[in-house]
């Protein structure tokens, strides 16, 4: 991701150039950039590894409807609801290439519409589709998100073998937990998420779901990030002075 000051407006690639360095240190080559959706709470670094790399930049072909979505806020012309920016669009069941392997994709919308998990051999990397099992499931509030939807996708990710060990975007603790964690399994998940787990009905997951919602502040970083990664992580454009500017736009009481 890049580092994002927002008090300053300072942008930084401090933590992609890490990656960077990792990789050469271990004589990687870099092919892909896949996003899992376009994140709320970062600004993706995708733009300025491809730059570096030529990597492709992969997201779920929902992106289209995120685009659309957010596009009009911010005013932003060169952003078009056709997922442009990204150099590929990816459908349930598409396989990619990685030197010996294959990555599977698995479309989990129901967070956002662009969600998408990587299966690749015994390994799922699901996004913000699911957290640790303490701590539950995404939020299904953001515009074109559905808990029932997301239900559907989670139940598709617990049908893998149990054994399958999945990689999870973020851990925010649950309360009695101290350290973070990234990594379970669909069995630890099936068995034991607090929101899914234990053979929870979806007319139930839906209540709790919505319920909990409804009681959930927007992401700090909702607007910046969301319209750097709608746009792959390209920077909006410059004004005629040269300066790039993120916008945040208000909401107005009637009379202010």
């Amino acid at each position: 991701m890049l580092d994002f000051d927002a008090a300053s407006g300072t942008i930084a690639t401090t933590s992609a150039d890490r990656l960077l360095s990792s990789a050469e240190d271990r004589g990687w080559t870099i092919d892909w950039l896949l996003e899992t959706h376009a994140h709320a709470d970062h600004l993706t670094a995708a733009h300025y590894l491809r730059e570096r790399t030529g990597a492709k930049v992969a997201i779920g072909r929902g992106i289209s409807a995120v685009q659309e979505s957010f596009a009009p806020l911010f005013d932003a012309d060169d952003i078009k609801p056709d997922g442009g920016d990204f150099d590929r669009l990816l459908d349930d069941g598409n396989k990619l290439p990685l030197g010996e392997l294959e990555i599977e994709v698995i479309a989990t919308p129901g967070h956002t519409p662009a969600c998408v998990s990587y299966r690749i051999e015994d390994a799922v990397f699901v996004g913000d589709t699911m957290f640790m099992p303490d701590y539950g499931t995404a939020r299904c509030d953001f515009p074109g998100g559905d808990a029932r939807q997301l239900y559907r996708s989670m139940r598709r990710l617990l049908e893998l073998p149990a054994e399958t060990r999945m990689f999870l975007c973020h851990d925010y603790k649950a309360p009695d937990r101290d350290s973070f964690a990234w990594q379970t399994t669909v069995g630890e998940q099936a068995d034991r998420n607090v929101h899914i787990g234990g053979g929870v009905t979806e007319d139930d997951y839906v209540a709790m779901r919505e319920q909990r919602d409804a009681t959930l502040k927007a992401p700090k970083l909702l607007f910046p990030a969301i319209q750097v990664n709608i746009r792959a992580g390209r920077l909006p454009p410059a004004d005629a002075n040269g300066r790039r500017s993120l916008q945040i736009p208000l909401d107005v009481p009637t009379g202010l």
